[in-house]
């Protein structure tokens, strides 16, 4: 595998995880637009990427593979907690 294709493989693996975590942040600022008007985008869409990001590479170390239904499960529960830590709990600043 030359670099390059080792470039678009990383690229693609992180692609779920940046997908979901800006789609939740933007449809939670959507959704709940006067609760959230004093938390910024850029902050919920930030902690949501990275706590995505954190429970795809713990799913891939774990099962030893990608595209797990398990891993994108505790994805999207990892996603909501975090933007209810941010948005509504004791995250708010």
């Amino acid at each position: 595998m030359g670099p390059l294709d080792a470039l678009w493989h990383l690229l693609n693996l992180g692609l779920p995880a940046f997908g979901i975590g800006v789609l939740a942040a933007a449809l939670a600022k959507l959704v709940f637009r006067r609760e959230l008007a004093g938390v910024r985008w850029q902050r919920l869409a930030a902690g949501s990427v990275l706590a995505a990001s954190l429970v795809l590479l713990a799913g891939v170390v774990i099962t030893g593979r990608d595209g797990r239904m398990a891993t994108y499960s505790a994805m999207v529960v990892a996603v909501a907690l975090t933007l209810w830590w941010l948005g509504f709990g004791p995250g708010r600043r």
